[in-house]
């Protein structure tokens, strides 16, 4: 099955968002699980959100933390909540479709870290016990597409 463009750039320079009633409520639900994982950053699954920038250099990594973690931190929430707050909407503007971009990016490293995603993945069994959360990865690569080349198309 193909899916159709979800996400244009209507002449008004909004948005259009045409995402079915179950697409919604799968987007309802993922904010929240991310936000709750975001409450203990020490957890593993979380290090692609807070990347190192001195991994060879253990003080000065300390130090880079301490001046970026909560403003990185403050940046994911507010993505989350913005899509939250606006995944029943037919519309966005450009700075809602941004965080957006940014909650479903966040969504999706979190989920490819835990599932070990390569870039040379083979497809999965059905059977696998992961082939869901790699289905959900999919369809979140594949949405996080249809922002860029919305966002892309005013350019």
């Amino acid at each position: 099955m193909k899916l159709g463009r979800r996400i244009r750039r209507s002449r008004r320079g909004d948005f259009e968002v045409s995402l079915s009633a179950d697409e919604r409520e799968l987007l309802r639900g993922l904010p929240a699980q991310l936000r709750t994982l975001l409450n203990d950053t020490s957890d593993p699954d979380l290090r692609r959100l807070f990347p190192p920038a001195h991994a060879e250099d253990a003080e000065l990594e300390q130090e880079y933390r301490r001046l970026v973690h909560d403003d990185l931190l403050s940046g994911h929430r507010a993505s989350l909540e913005v899509m939250e707050a606006t995944v029943d909407a037919k519309r966005l503007d450009e700075a809602q479709l941004n965080a957006w971009m940014g909650a479903i990016n966040d969504m999706r490293l979190v989920l490819g870290t835990r599932l070990n995603v390569t870039e040379d993945q083979k497809p999965l069994d059905p059977d696998d016990p992961r082939s869901p959360a790699m289905a959900l990865y999919g369809y979140l690569s594949w949405l996080q597409e249809q922002v860029v080349e919305a966002l892309a198309g005013g350019l």
